[in-house]
């Protein structure tokens, strides 16, 4: 019975459509494609953390001629959330959001026009050090979980456009 069961979930399972984003490795195409993007220099504290995360992903250091170019706007705010009787602030929220553009960099197109964004929560305490701290520490988290959202889409994308040519 459990046999029969789970040749049953093979065949459901390969019935779905799902394929391996990364097929082929380092050679399949939509890595040769995330290693072609270049990433300009974006603005800003936050700008230098998501392009550093985003290189790293991409695999730009590659010997790969960009052929894409992913232009990258940042908005980093941090506000006061948890008011006090006494006015002063006991809770904050670091809010990263970013607009992006993935260019076709030999015909200016645009394949790709999407926003990723995250945001953190981070108490405020008596010791200034450890706010600040944590405020910096929310910072690079949250740099690299907008760059991890960036590049799956950039993935994405790059893949859509791969299965549409071998058709």
């Amino acid at each position: 019975m459990r046999a029969l069961f789970a040749s049953f979930a093979l065949v459901a399972l390969s019935a779905c459509g799902l394929q391996p984003m990364y097929a082929g490795g380092g050679n399949g195409a939509v890595a040769r494609g995330l290693s072609a993007v270049e990433v300009p220099a974006i603005p800003g504290r936050a700008g230098w953390l998501v392009r550093n995360e985003l290189v790293d992903r991409f695999g730009a250091a590659s010997d790969a001629a960009a052929r894409y170019r992913l232009d990258v706007r940042l908005d980093d705010q941090l506000e006061g959330l948890g008011i006090l009787g006494d006015d002063t602030v006991s809770r904050e929220r670091r809010t990263l959001r970013a607009r992006y553009q993935l260019v076709d960099i030999a015909s200016g197109e645009i394949l790709l026009d999407a926003t990723a964004g995250s945001d953190a929560g981070i108490d405020v305490v008596s010791s200034e050090y450890a706010v600040i701290a944590a405020e910096q520490t929310a910072l690079e988290n949250l740099s690299r979980e907008v760059a991890d959202r960036i590049v799956t889409r950039v993935a994405l994308r790059l893949r859509e456009g791969t299965t549409r040519a071998g058709e």
